[in-house]
């Protein structure tokens, strides 16, 4: 799933790329793409793509007093093509059409349909429920008093920092990156964490989310590819060894994603094997 780093890379180099351009015409192949119709989808044509923010994981892009906000969910692109899509391609989920005969695209792989966009006048974006219920932005990294006052609850530091109402933009693959950096275990609870502790988690969410953008930035060309480079050293690593200490990397496979960590350094030696089939072990 694309997380801030990713869909921040992307706002980048897209406003570079797209500002100023003229919107011809814009369609959504996408059967339930579109969660809005009033204004219809037509109603971007002839205005110009002012630019692209991000706020979480959403784009906002912004057509003078219209904004497209766009949440790519787990399997979602968005690309400036030099030439339009066809009608038959079945990854196309919304299509802007601008002057020159580029298209902004927003892609989903896969067949479940998931990416989703709301068109919305620009003064009441914030208060779309979707942007209104996003927590402090991940990066930069809230104060040290913001931050704690949002940890300080009674839930598992893994879903606690992937709850967008918490903190917004972080996902599974840079929690497990940013747990590792702070060498937390998954399973402390936010209320449970010494105030050392909590600065050291403060401190690794705006490190590990900054250099994932400045890699971006020094890697990747004007277009976005499909798949990024992403400069991870423990997400999905399992069975590699540490990257500090050498121990094997250990996983938690759960319906829907994997939970990578450092049994060594994050909880104290303790191997959690697939919750399908063992316990916590000591």
């Amino acid at each position: 799933m694309p997380e801030l780093p990713e869909v921040e890379i992307t706002a980048r180099r897209l406003t570079t790329a797209a500002a100023g351009a003229t919107a011809e015409s814009a369609l959504a192949p996408g059967m339930v793409t579109m969660k809005t119709f009033d204004p219809p989808l037509d109603a971007l044509a002839g205005r110009t793509l002012e630019g692209i923010e991000r706020r979480g994981k959403l784009f906002k892009v912004r057509f003078g007093d219209l904004t497209l906000l766009i949440h790519l969910m787990s399997a979602g692109r968005l690309q400036l093509w030099d030439k339009r899509a066809s009608l038959r391609d079945k990854a196309s989920r919304l299509l802007v059409r601008l002057d020159d005969d580029r298209e902004l695209r927003l892609r989903e792989f896969g067949t479940q349909q998931r990416a989703w966009a709301k068109l919305l006048a620009a003064d009441t974006v914030d208060e779309d429920p979707a942007v209104a219920t996003l927590g402090p932005e991940a990066w930069p990294a809230p104060d040290a008093t913001t931050f704690a006052a949002l940890i300080d609850q009674p839930r598992h530091l893994h879903p606690l920092l992937r709850d967008q109402r918490t903190i917004a933009g972080i996902g599974r693959s840079w929690v497990d990156e940013i747990l590792w950096t702070a060498r937390l275990s998954p399973f402390k609870q936010g209320d449970d964490l010494e105030p050392d502790e909590v600065e050291r988690l403060r401190v690794a969410v705006g490190e590990r989310l900054g250099h994932a953008l400045d890699h971006y930035e020094d890697v990747l060309g004007e277009k976005i590819p499909d798949k990024l480079p992403l400069p991870l050293e423990v997400h999905r690593r399992q069975g590699e060894p540490c990257p500090r200490c050498g121990t094997k990397l250990e996983a938690i496979h759960f319906k829907d994603y994997v939970m990578s960590y450092c049994p060594e350094e994050q909880t104290g030696g303790r191997v959690l094997k697939d919750r399908r089939l063992s316990k916590l072990l000591k």
